[in-house]
C-alpha cells in the first residue's frame, strides 16, 4: 500500500493527540522518521529498530529518569508514559539529555489501542518500500491525511468508517465534538449502544440509500453525551456502500458543504480501494515470505531478514479451524473454508500485535502461521508462545473454533523449519480430537501429545500399507458387523478405562452388570485373554491404528 513514509513525532501528534497522546517534554520536531514502536520489557534484552517509539507499559515513575537515558542512547526518537506524570526536574533533565520526546497516553486510552493506531500509521518498511502515489493530492491509501484534510474543509472534526462503524482514520480536533466522538476515536469503534440508536432510528438505511449528506440532531438520540450534530455521508464504489464519513459539526449544511462532502465521499471512495488493493497485495508478499521461510529454500534467509526476524530466536504458531475426522476422510479439505480461516488469521496478526508486534502470521497450504520473535532460554519461549495462544483461543471463544500447535524456538532457518513442522505434529493432533483427552484442547506443544503423534503417523503408515486388523480383534469386528452387537465398542470402552467396569459402564451408558457380560461374550468371540496385559496392549493399538472411532 503506497502512503507516506514512516511518520515523524509531529505526525504521529497530529493524527493521535487530543484524543489520545499529549507531548510532555522534549521536541517532537525529533530528526529522522520513526522506525517502529516497541513494548518496553524490562525483563527481555531489548530490540530497538532505529528511530523506535518505546511505550514504556507499566514502569513506575521512579524509573523514568534512567528508562530515558536508556531509550535516548539507543537511538530512540520518543518514549510514551501513561499519562498523568510529574515532570520532576531529574525527569526534564533526562529528556532533555536524551533528546527525545516524552509523550503521555491519556486517560480512558489503553496500551493496545495505541499500538493498533501506530501499526496503521507507521510504514514498517518491512516488506519492501513503497513507490510514491497520490490521488487528488494526498499520498494513496493514507486515511489519516484524507480525513484531515475533509477536517480542514468542513472546519470539523471527521471520522472516516467502514460498514461495520469501525473508525478506519480521523482528523485531528476530534477534542472540538463531544464525549461519545472521542469515545468512538479511542475504541476505533463507533459504541454499541450508538450503532443501535442509530439503527433503530432507521440512520444507517437513510445513509446507504441517498446519495446526499444525512443530517442527526442529537436531541433524536437522547443521549447526554452526544451534544454536536452529526453529518454523514456514505462512501460508495459504483453500487457497493464502503463505508461513511462522519463530521461532527454545528450549523446549516449548506449547498456548499454539502458540495464539499460529495466531493469528499468521492476521493475517499478512491483511497479505500487503494487500501483495500494494497492489502491484498501486501497480504500476498507477507504470504510469499513467511512461507519462503518456513519451506527453507534458497531465499529462505533473504526473506527472514526482508521479515525483519534474521538472527532472532522464533517460535512457529500452527493455527487451523477444529474438526472431526473419520479415517476415510481424513485427508479432505477443511469444510470450514478458506473465509474463517482468513478472519482468524488476521484476528491472530491483531492478537499479537499488541504483545510482540514483530510477529508475521500468514496463511500457508490451509493452515495460519505465525512467526514469532520469542527471546529466552530451555523452553521459557514455547511457555510464554502457549500462553499467547491460549489466550487468543479463548477471546475467539466458539464464535471461531481454532486449535494452534506450538513449535520449538529456532534462531535459523533449518531450526525454524523443524520448528514448523513439531507445530504441524502437534496441530494435527487438537485438530483432529480423535485421541482421548485431545478434543477439549486448543493449544498444544508437541511434548503435549507426542504419543498421540506417533499414533497417528503410525495410522498413515499402516493406511498406506493397506493394513488391517487381524487375529483376535478381526474376528471382533467381523462378529459385530454380522451381529450390530458392539462388542469392539465396548473393548474400546474398557481398555479406556484402564479395565474400571463402572467408569467404562458410564461411558456406554449400560449397567456395569451388562458390560461384564459383553466383556465375557467378546473374549468368547475373539479369543481374547483380558488378563494378558501383551493381549490388552496388542488390542489397543490395533483398535487405535486400523479401526479408529
Amino acid at each position: 500500500m503506497s502512503q507516506r513514509p514512516r511518520a515523524s513525532l509531529g505526525r504521529v501528534l497530529d493524527d493521535l493527540g487530543d484524543s489520545l497522546l499529549e507531548l510532555l517534554a522534549g521536541d517532537p520536531a525529533h530528526e529522522g522518521e520513526i522506525g517502529g514502536a516497541v513494548i518496553h520489557d524490562p525483563d527481555d534484552e531489548p530490540v530497538h529498530p532505529a528511530g523506535a517509539l518505546v511505550l514504556a507499559v507499566g514502569v513506575p515513575p521512579g524509573d523514568l529518569p534512567e528508562l530515558v537515558g536508556d531509550v535516548g542512547r539507543r537511538g530512540a526518537v520518543g518514549l510514551v508514559v501513561r499519562a498523568p506524570v510529574v515532570l520532576s526536574a531529574a525527569l526534564a533533565a533526562a529528556v532533555d539529555e536524551a533528546g527525545i520526546a516524552l509523550l503521555g497516553l491519556r486517560r480512558g486510552a489503553t496500551w493496545t489501542q495505541l499500538t493498533a493506531l501506530l501499526r496503521s500509521l507507521l510504514a514498517e518498511g518491512d516488506i519492501g518500500p513503497a513507490e510514491a502515489d497520490t490521488l487528488g493530492g494526498l499520498p494513496s491509501g493514507d486515511l489519516f491525511a484524507v480525513a484531515n484534510a475533509i477536517g480542514a474543509l468542513l472546519d470539523a472534526p471527521v471520522t472516516i468508517e467502514d460498514r461495520s462503524s469501525r473508525v478506519l482514520a480521523f482528523s485531528g480536533r476530534q477534542d472540538e465534538a463531544d464525549a461519545s466522538r472521542v469515545e468512538t476515536v479511542i475504541g476505533r469503534q463507533v459504541p454499541e449502544r450508538y450503532a443501535r440508536m442509530l439503527t433503530d432510528l432507521g440512520v444507517f438505511r437513510e445513509l446507504y440509500r441517498e446519495h446526499r449528506p444525512v443530517v442527526v440532531d442529537p436531541a433524536r438520540l437522547d443521549e447526554d453525551r452526544i451534544s454536536k450534530q452529526r453529518v454523514a455521508i456514505a462512501v460508495r464504489a459504483g453500487d457497493e456502500v464502503l463505508g461513511s464519513i462522519w463530521a461532527a459539526m454545528d450549523g446549516e449544511v449548506t449547498p456548499e458543504r454539502s458540495a464539499a462532502l460529495r466531493d469528499a465521499a468521492s476521493l475517499v471512495a478512491l483511497h479505500m480501494l487503494r487500501v483495500r488493493a494494497g492489502a491484498d497485495v501486501q497480504r500476498r508478499l507477507r504470504t510469499d515470505l513467511v512461507s519462503s521461510v518456513l519451506e527453507g529454500g534458497a531465499g529462505a534467509r533473504d526473506a527472514l531478514g526482508r521479515l525483519g526476524l534474521a538472527g532472532r530466536p522464533v517460535v512457529v504458531l500452527a493455527m487451523a479451524q477444529r474438526h472431526e475426522v473419520s479415517a476415510e476422510h481424513e485427508h479432505e479439505p477443511d469444510p470450514g473454508g478458506a473465509g474463517s480461516l482468513e478472519r482468524a488469521a488476521d484476528a491472530l496478526a491483531a492478537h499479537l500485535s499488541a504483545a510482540v508486534p514483530a510477529s508475521a502470521v500468514a496463511v500457508v497450504g490451509g493452515i495460519a502461521y505465525a512467526l514469532v520473535p520469542l527471546p529466552g532460554d530451555g523452553s521459557e519461549p514455547e511457555e510464554r508462545a502457549t500462553r499467547l495462544g491460549r489466550e487468543f483461543c479463548e477471546r475467539l471463544g466458539s464464535r471461531l473454533p481454532v486449535v494452534v500447535g506450538i513449535g520449538g524456538v529456532g534462531s535459523d532457518v533449518s531450526a525454524i523449519v523443524a520448528s514448523r513442522e513439531a507445530a504441524n505434529r502437534a496441530l494435527r493432533v487438537l485438530r483432529d480430537g480423535v485421541a482421548p483427552g485431545t478434543a477439549s484442547r486448543s493449544v498444544a506443544r508437541l511434548s503435549d501429545v507426542y504419543t498421540q503423534s506417533l499414533l497417528l503417523e503410525l495410522r498413515d503408515l499402516a493406511a498406506a500399507r493397506g493394513e488391517r486388523p487381524v487375529g483376535p480383534i478381526a474376528r471382533l469386528l467381523d462378529y459385530d458387523a454380522r451381529n450390530d452387537s458392539g462388542l469392539a465398542e465396548t473393548l474400546d470402552a474398557w481398555l479406556d478405562a484402564n479395565g474400571d467396569v463402572r467408569s467404562a459402564a458410564g461411558a456406554l451408558f449400560i449397567h456395569p452388570n451388562t458390560l461384564r457380560y459383553r466383556l465375557r461374550r467378546l473374549e468368547q468371540v475373539s479369543g481374547l485373554d483380558l488378563s494378558d496385559p501383551e493381549q490388552r496392549f496388542a488390542a489397543m493399538l490395533q483398535l487405535r491404528i486400523l479401526a479408529p472411532r
